[in-house]
């Protein structure tokens, strides 16, 4: 019986042995090879990660509950710091110590978010990212209880890599000093706290992460990677990713619809997509999921239309057709090609029906795409059917929001670069519309303004009809 007795509570301390050993072991539990959190599942953070490889400065964009915090910045961070990569591992290694900042909003939010995530509750240091056999010392800091300022780190390389905590408030003054290997930034930075971290990154080949969710809209921070507001403006040398809830396994389809409903509409891009939030200067203040639909097709006897918008940088088009049983409008493809000569455009245009009815940009009347030529004219002649817009902005602008608004106008998912100007579509601190990669939204405002005016169906062949005499005709 003591025998027994003896058995369970020796079974006990071995479970409880590896229960300790896992909990302070966190970090390679994630991004498994197998099971329903594997890493393929994964491929934003994955490809973060990589580009590591090759760019110093790298920004994902991250909708809420994605683990951009815990699963992207700061694993990579401790990977960083250990030298223990995974053997899958994609990305940048170091193969010495290293040092590192880490840093976000506040002294407050730095203690209860990153330092728990990275060392685990106080009292409980190694429950976090950060293995406990791993950790060597940590510092504490002034000013807020419980907080930890620099934690060492043992490295499988020998010797000890230092990460240090810092926050936003404590200005840039903070931010000099001496070079990093790495530097990690959680919540989008100040932009002179953005400049002065790149400074200590500059001099040593150093790693910049920034991981955050778009709130503040198109800020100086963003336009320093994107500097027209889209992916395809990335500068060269940066790398920028978009990540949203969709890009992970772990939110079900339920979860997603109740953290919809939690969202004010203004934000529910932002915090879903990783989409910068324009909130008052956003032209177009619509979810998308308001007007955004799943292709179908379009049915023969649906008239259709198109608007153009000319230039040599960038000439575009937008198709749609009206169901007039309901009255709401459908734009369904989209032209978007730079750089090439009118005919090549023409043909493009021509591919999606030589019959359908367009309206053009009224100011291609008087210029030319490089060389002063009229381009209506020149268009024309290369067989489109061609009409001036009506290019009222400001009442365009309006009557557009409220048909996205009422569902009177529905959008294809699967127009790309529309999705990508929208997105981006917004006034500036003035209140004046940012002309920049703006192309398919005017389009879509000379199609509001006087395109369904003129959409037309296919002209169906005329029957012909054999003269029959007294006996009638026949057809």
């Amino acid at each position: 019986m003591n025998d027994a007795r003896e058995t369970n509570i020796e079974l006990i301390r071995v479970i409880q042995e590896i229960n300790r050993r896992v909990e302070r072991m966190k970090i390679k539990q994630y991004f498994p090879d197998t099971g329903d959190l594997r890493r393929e599942l994964y491929p934003k953070h994955i490809e973060f990660f990589a580009a590591g490889k090759s760019y110093r400065q790298r920004l994902m964009l991250a909708a809420n509950r994605i683990g951009k915090t815990e699963s992207v910045g700061l694993y990579e961070l401790v990977m960083h710091l250990t030298g223990d990569y995974p053997v899958w591992w994609p990305g940048r290694r170091f193969d010495k110590p290293i040092k590192a900042w880490i840093a976000g909003d506040t002294k407050q939010t730095v203690r209860e978010i990153l330092q728990d995530k990275l060392l685990g509750p106080v009292g409980a240091w190694g429950t976090g990212l950060l293995p406990a056999d791993s950790i060597y010392k940590t510092t504490r800091a002034g000013g807020v209880a419980d907080t930890v300022e620099t934690v060492t780190v043992r490295s499988v390389h020998g010797g000890i890599s230092t990460v240090t905590f810092k926050s936003y408030d404590q200005g840039r003054k903070a931010f000099q000093g001496t070079e990093q290997d790495v530097i990690l930034l959680d919540e989008e930075p100040p932009l002179d706290v953005y400049s002065e971290c790149l400074l200590r990154t500059m001099t040593n080949d150093g790693l910049m992460m920034l991981t955050f969710t778009p709130l503040l809209g198109m800020s100086d921070v963003v336009l320093a990677f994107m500097p027209e507001g889209t992916l395809d403006s990335v500068i060269d040398g940066k790398f920028v990713i978009m990540a949203t809830w969709d890009d992970v396994p772990h939110l079900s389809d339920e979860a997603k619809v109740e953290l919809m409903e939690s969202i004010p509409p203004f934000q529910r891009d932002a915090r879903s997509k990783g989409v910068p939030q324009l909130g008052a200067g956003a032209i177009y203040p619509v979810p998308e999921s308001t007007y955004l639909i799943t292709p179908f097709e379009i049915p023969e006897h649906w008239p259709r239309v198109y608007a153009l918008d000319v230039g040599w940088n960038r000439t575009a088009a937008l198709w749609a057709a009206i169901d007039r049983e309901t009255s709401t409008r459908y734009l369904y493809s989209e032209y978007y090609v730079g750089q090439a000569e009118p005919v090549i455009h023409a043909q493009g245009i021509k591919s999606r029906g030589d019959w359908i009815q367009g309206v053009i940009d009224p100011a291609a009347r008087g210029r030319g795409q490089k060389d002063g030529q009229q381009l209506m004219n020149n268009y024309i002649d290369l067989g489109l059917n061609l009409q001036t817009a009506k290019n009222a902005v400001e009442a365009g602008l309006y009557e557009t929001w409220q048909q996205l608004s009422n569902g009177q106008l529905k959008v294809f998912n699967t127009l790309g670069n529309f999705l990508a100007e929208i997105r981006m579509y917004r006034r500036d601190e003035k209140g004046k519309i940012v002309k920049s990669n703006d192309h398919l939204m005017d389009s879509m405002r000379y199609l509001v303004n006087s395109g369904f005016d003129v959409a037309n169906t296919r002209m169906k062949p005329s029957t012909e009809f054999v003269d029959m005499g007294n006996n009638g005709w026949m057809g």
